[in-house]
């Protein structure tokens, strides 16, 4: 009995004295097979400019501070002259506070003074007023103003509708006879909002201003006192189209021009 517990003893030292020699032997193969790491390839470093950009939303006439205004790293080779560099300008911040914003900037647009303009003491109204420009103001309502979808910068056409006697007596009511007077103005401010109030993406007022030039105010103006002033939307597309040289482009008389499936008829609208 004694000379079985022996044995088994010694199987057992021998066994262990085996795995531990194979995995020694393991081990020293393995690292003797490792190879070194190959070299990290060095890394292209992009060239970068500080750019003043703005920090948050600027809204058309708003005054800007430095608060509104940040240095931001841009690729040097996507950075556009326009651009305010803090290399070639680095006191712009300074330079640039107190402008008034002609157009509205979003966050993390580039400042470029194009847009910008100083007032010298003037309001914003007189400041964002393109050179040779006036600005007049006339009364809407959710009915002639496009049911408050027309926001400060958008494009309108102004359509003056009066009343006549009809000259047939035998044809009751009068006649109600639509123009354009105006086409592809701008509006600068609804009520004394030159702006989107709290995000909303309608304004309903009671005054619109207009951007007009010298010979149109007196022709809105007059307006006023024929008849009802009503505003058409015009869309963004429209903005940069060549108008006619007259912008009174009116359809005189009694006949206002309908157009059904692409055919013009002359007709007369009668109350």
């Amino acid at each position: 009995m004694w000379k079985v517990k022996r044995m088994n003893r010694a199987r057992i030292i021998v066994l262990t004295i085996a795995i531990g020699a194979g995995g020694v032997a393991a081990y020293l193969a393995s690292g003797s097979d490792s190879k070194a790491p190959a070299p990290a390839e060095p890394v292209v470093q992009l060239q970068t400019v500080d750019v003043l950009v703005a920090k948050a939303d600027i809204n058309l006439g708003q005054t800007v501070t430095p608060n509104d205004m940040i240095w931001q790293s841009w690729p040097a080779s996507t950075a556009s002259n326009a651009f305010i560099r803090r290399s070639d300008r680095p006191d712009a911040t300074k330079e640039i506070t107190g402008s008034i914003a002609r157009s509205p900037f979003i966050a993390g647009e580039p400042i470029r003074e194009p847009k910008l303009i100083k007032s010298n003491g003037s309001g914003f109204m007189a400041a964002i007023l393109p050179q040779g420009m006036r600005a007049i103001s006339t009364e809407i309502s959710p009915e002639t103003g496009a049911g408050g979808f027309i926001l400060p910068n958008d494009h309108v056409d102004v359509i003056l509708t009066r009343r006549e006697k009809n000259p047939d007596p035998k044809a009751s009511g009068d006649l109600v006879i639509p123009e354009i007077i105006l086409s592809n103005v701008r509006v600068l401010a609804i009520d004394q909002a030159p702006k989107e109030k709290d995000g909303q993406n309608t304004v309903v007022g009671k005054t619109v201003t207009l951007e007009l030039k010298p010979e149109q105010a007196p022709l809105l103006a007059a307006a006023r006192q024929a008849g009802t002033l009503s505003l058409a939307l015009r869309s963004i597309a429209d903005v940069n189209q060549l108008e006619i040289a007259d912008d009174r482009s009116r359809q005189r008389g009694n006949n206002i021009n309908v157009v059904r499936y692409g055919v013009t008829n002359s007709t007369v609208v009668q109350k």
